[in-house]
């Protein structure tokens, strides 16, 4: 039986936090390690040019990005790991699909939507600071996902609108140039849909909240200290599942720990001994991944290496479908 195309892209604005881990590398490294799914994992940088206009930090943060999801465990040799730059059909591509789509579409698309009216509030020209790249963004990220005839896209709530305008895309070309684009389906992981933060709101860089996911011992342990909880005294039961720290704790213990801790909630226990044993699990599990980030972000040339291959292995797919769609549209050099 041939293996579904899973595809996930990771956008570099910033180093990854606890939440982007529960929330995406963790569920993607699992996919990965299923038999019957084909993955292919980027690093969506022309993505993040929208935002991160500093050559130096969009170079860190790609490098940052990359080694976040080799020392969690990503095997090149099993997934296509590559940079989104390096592979130009992606941009070829999205060329051919914006002169496609409508520029209705791209008006409802929801983060153009949230800008405007955020304009609107503040009583500003409803484009004013909104660049192209975040208009058609939609458009690029369909091209993203199309390019590889994506089967399966795990997606966060927030972005379950672009794999929805990838399908409308696609059916679209398949309808004027005949039947080209599989129409890929979003996959959505409700249990890790919002990770809390230190302050119970969504873990968010924007917010300030983050756990920062290679984060030194010492900070790690501060971190978790100041994770909000209520007021109920030691001796009472808690209810496990509206905790933050449980949501947290059994993301990165084992079945038995999440076990025992659950039967400990339930007979009461303080919120300082919760913290200590989210901080135990949390800087066992991390030990090593830490370890290896440090030794790749120490040795770039390695991780060059590495996007490089993928990028090969990512064209290999990307060149010949590239080049039958060309000639869906008519041309023939």
């Amino acid at each position: 039986m041939e293996k579904k195309v899973v595809l996930t892209g990771i956008k570099a604005t910033g180093r990854p936090h606890v939440g982007n881990y529960i929330g995406a590398i963790k569920p993607a490294l699992q996919l990965a390690g299923e038999t019957g799914y084909s993955p292919y994992y980027f690093i969506a940088d022309y993505h993040s040019l929208t935002t991160v206009q500093d050559a130096g930090q969009f170079k860190d943060y790609v490098y940052g990005i990359a080694a976040s999801w080799l020392a969690l465990g990503l095997d090149p040799e099993k997934t296509t790991f590559y940079r989104q730059a390096d592979v130009p059909e992606i941009m070829e591509l999205s060329w051919i699909l914006s002169c496609l789509t409508p520029k209705g579409l791209m008006n409802r698309a929801h983060a153009y939507k949230g800008a405007v009216d955020q304009n609107l509030q503040n009583n500003l020209d409803q484009d004013a600071g909104i660049n192209i790249g975040v208009y058609s963004y939609p458009i690029l990220m369909a091209s993203d996902i199309l390019l590889f005839q994506s089967d399966i896209v795990p997606v966060g709530k927030d972005q379950i609108q672009h794999v929805e305008i990838a399908r409308d895309i696609a059916a679209h070309f398949n309808r004027v140039f005949g039947e080209t684009f599989p129409l890929p389906q979003y996959k959505v992981d409700t249990a890790t849909a919002v990770v809390p933060g230190l302050d119970g709101r969504k873990m968010s860089k924007s917010y300030n909240n983050t756990i920062p996911l290679f984060c030194e011992e010492k900070e790690l342990k501060k971190l978790i200290k100041r994770i909000v909880t209520d007021s109920t005294p030691p001796q009472e039961p808690k209810d496990p599942d509206r905790s933050s720290l449980f949501l947290i704790y059994r993301e990165f213990a084992s079945e038995n720990e999440v076990a025992q801790m659950r039967n400990s909630y339930q007979s009461g226990i303080g919120w300082g001994e919760v913290k200590q044993e989210l901080f135990q699990v949390m800087n066992k599990h991390l030990e090593q991944p830490r370890h290896r980030y440090k030794e790749l972000m120490d040795t770039p040339r390695e991780i060059d290496e590495i996007l490089r291959y993928g990028a090969e292995k990512a064209r290999h797919k990307a060149r010949p479908f590239l080049k039958e769609i060309k000639e869906k549209i008519g041309y023939s050099g």
